[in-house]
């Protein structure tokens, strides 16, 4: 039987210019079936979600120019349930707001935040993991995330170190941000890090605690929008405080400075796919390590190459003869060809045409 005082929160605002020119400003990743499996990322999140939570304690939160998007995507979702960001304020400012919102309905709620684009191959363990974590937080006054137990020394994540236990709850002992190789490699050694997935358990009254604690001006902000929720007034209103709070991120602004913070090790497949390599390495490969997305692909004396076809026109054929380790992404307005050890570059390069050229390349 599914928790009445179980929420979850979907993130869903970002652009994903990693993703970029299959992901644009106008349609983000988290909208595309970037996997290929019939569902955006955004979809199959929320359909995992909805296996263990009652449709109406799922709320989404997006900027306020994808809530068409949203509603397209996810059948029957209730107005309410789709928090509109009037802009982008980062972490902080989202869970204040959709924490807030849930509080005034519920105060007695128990809340899981988690992004809307990753991918997460083992559902059921990671459902497992949820409801462990979610009822270790009703029961304790306590910040809990899930942390990935790391495959290789990975300079794009950021780490989390726990204190040893026997305890299947790990108190946090510090978090780290992209470290270089050498410390990465530091790190996998030691056996007591973690990647840092950005999924986080709390209560309501917990987390509120950790807000006036840590961000008490964020936290006064947002109390004053509380009488607006569910009313006709609640879009002016986070208008206005939106206006007004400060973008940082729940990881500096809270995690990093509470002193109860928890962490599971955790093994679900999982993967952020933050950028066309991360989705390179989970994709099926050819005989010569060649991931081939769309149709009409061929390749000649070509290894270990990205190919994304999927939103070009039909018929197109896409030759690749004698090259190695490239991005390749075809859209109907912008083909790219990038280095896929130079892919860090791919969001300075977005920036770059949107300015020599069109908003709408962006």
């Amino acid at each position: 039987m599914q928790n009445k005082n179980n929420y979850a929160i979907i993130m869903a605002g970002g652009v994903g210019s990693r993703f970029w020119p299959s992901s644009r400003s106008t349609f983000p990743k988290q909208f595309l079936d970037i996997l290929g499996v019939g569902q955006s990322l955004l979809q199959q999140t929320y359909n995992r979600f909805l296996r263990d939570f009652l449709p109406e304690n799922i709320y989404i939160v997006t900027n306020l120019a994808y809530v068409g998007l949203v509603k397209d995507q996810i059948n029957g979702i209730n107005d309410q349930q789709i928090l509109a960001e009037p802009m982008g304020k980062n972490t902080a400012a989202c869970i204040a707001y959709a924490c807030g919102k849930i509080s005034k309905i519920n105060t007695h709620a128990v809340c899981i935040v988690a992004p809307s684009d990753h991918l997460i191959l083992q559902e059921d363990r990671f459902l497992d993991d949820v409801k462990r974590a979610m009822m270790f937080a009703q029961k304790n006054p306590a910040l809990v995330t899930l942390g990935i137990k790391p495959s290789r020394p990975d300079t794009g994540y950021g780490y989390i170190q726990y204190h040893e236990s026997a305890d299947e709850m790990k108190m946090v002992k510090t978090f780290t941000e992209k470290p270089s190789l050498e410390l990465a490699q530091t790190f996998l050694d030691s056996g007591d890090f973690l990647w840092n997935a950005g999924i986080f358990i709390w209560s309501i009254s917990s987390i509120k605690a950790a807000f006036k604690e840590h961000l008490p001006e964020q936290f006064s902000l947002f109390k004053e929008a509380v009488d607006s929720y569910f009313t006709p007034k609640e879009a002016e209103t986070i208008q206005q405080i939106y206006e007004q709070t400060r973008s940082i991120s729940i990881d500096y602004g809270v995690m990093e400075k509470a002193g109860n913070v928890y962490v599971i090790p955790v093994e679900f497949g999982w993967n952020d796919l933050g950028t066309w390599t991360s989705l390179y390495e989970i994709s099926d490969k050819d005989e010569n390590g060649n991931v081939k997305k769309g149709t009409n692909i061929l390749t000649y004396n070509t290894q270990n190459c990205m190919v994304h076809t999927s939103l070009a026109a039909n018929g197109k054929i896409f030759v690749l003869n004698s090259v190695k380790d490239l991005i390749v992404v075809d859209t109907p307005d912008v083909l790219m060809i990038c280095d896929k050890n130079k892919e860090q570059e791919v969001k300075e390069v977005a920036t770059d045409i949107k300015i020599r050229f069109n908003e709408k390349y962006s």
